[in-house]
């Protein structure tokens, strides 16, 4: 081999070890965002899709100038602790907290890394935040109202559907008892004014469903509103599925539960407050401070009808309803 070719073999030898190194250097430099969620990533296609657009929006892209990593707790609020303290272990620089009881977590082991939270609660009832507009302190978020002011509302829903009804049920998730307290004070407050009795029915883990729909009708109830818990919004197309099989009338706030062959979806977007939220933790990734950002309120709210359903439970959905829907599922 030739000088000149063997100078030239080392020099593309030289070049390409190089570029390994510098990208082995951007590796190590890029910031990772800590991910965090109560449920697991089945169904959660369209949010994580709204919360990367919301990186995009920022100037952030997985994978070429953001890492991500990871944490789902399958449904299991216990695991949560230990999830996010390998978050702060790992020195993450965010943490996007997605989900009431992954907020709460990720507040509770950390006042110096910054934390993006999505919530369909109000966050000063829950002690995330003391102020909206100035929280303070290492955190910040997104409320999509999905919960406590809209459960009373989903139960206003299901009464147009059932109006001669004299006794609904609520499903709330004990194990959560600030949202499970929440969602029960609102409800009999709305069931009072239009004389429900309500009954409060408790499920804490998947396995109970099939039972307590089983039981609906023993119970006298004519519908069923469900929780705003993550229990019940990571298993929306089994709790669908099951309405449907038992023919209950039942209304929860998300389209999958509809699509699944439940009656009634009403609530606050989850595309719109994990876009925000992915705005807001790419903000931050460019050095703006958490306290300073006013926490978010989602204002777009959703309804998705089935009447397929309706059909099979011979319930007649009144125009005004009809006129109002998102989506209307035939």
């Amino acid at each position: 081999m030739s000088m000149d070719r063997r100078s030239f073999i080392c020099l593309l030898s030289g070049a390409a070890w190089t570029g390994l190194l510098a990208a082995h250097a951007q590796q190590r430099t890029m910031p990772v965002i800590g991910f965090l969620n109560f449920a697991s990533p089945d169904g959660y296609g369209p949010m994580m899709a709204a919360f990367l657009q919301g990186l995009r929006e920022s100037g952030y892209v997985e994978g070429e100038n953001v890492a991500i990593e990871y944490r789902w707790a399958k449904a299991r609020g216990d695991r949560l602790p230990a999830m996010v303290a390998d978050l702060v272990h790992r020195q993450v620089v965010v943490i996007a907290a997605t989900s009431t009881p992954a907020a709460l977590a990720a507040k509770a082991a950390t006042a110096n890394i910054p934390i993006v939270f999505e919530t369909g609660f109000d966050p000063i009832m829950l002690g995330l935040v003391s102020n909206l507009s100035r929280p303070g302190g290492n955190i910040t978020g997104v409320t999509s109202q999905s919960g406590g002011v809209l459960t009373p509302k989903r139960l206003e829903v299901l009464h147009q559907l059932l109006p001669k009804a004299r006794v609904m049920a609520l499903l709330v998730n004990p194990s959560n008892a600030i949202i499970a307290g929440t969602d029960t004070t609102g409800a009999r407050l709305e069931a009072a004014n239009f004389g429900v009795e309500l009954l409060v029915l408790h499920a804490s883990i998947e396995h109970e469903f099939d039972a307590l729909f089983s039981n609906l009708i023993r119970l006298g109830a004519a519908g069923l509103v469900i929780g705003s818990d993550p229990l019940f919004t990571s298993r929306i197309e089994m709790l669908g599925a099951l309405a449907a099989h038992h023919a209950v009338p039942a209304v929860l706030g998300t389209r999958g539960f509809v699509a699944a062959g439940g009656l009634v979806g009403y609530g606050g977007s989850f595309i719109d407050s994990y876009r925000l939220a992915g705005v807001y933790t790419g903000r931050i990734l460019k050095g703006e401070k958490p306290g300073e950002l006013p926490v978010q309120q989602g204002t777009k709210f959703e309804m998705f009808l089935n009447l397929k359903t309706a059909k099979a439970l011979g319930i007649e959905v009144p125009a005004s309803l009809l006129a109002r829907a998102d989506e209307v599922i035939e």
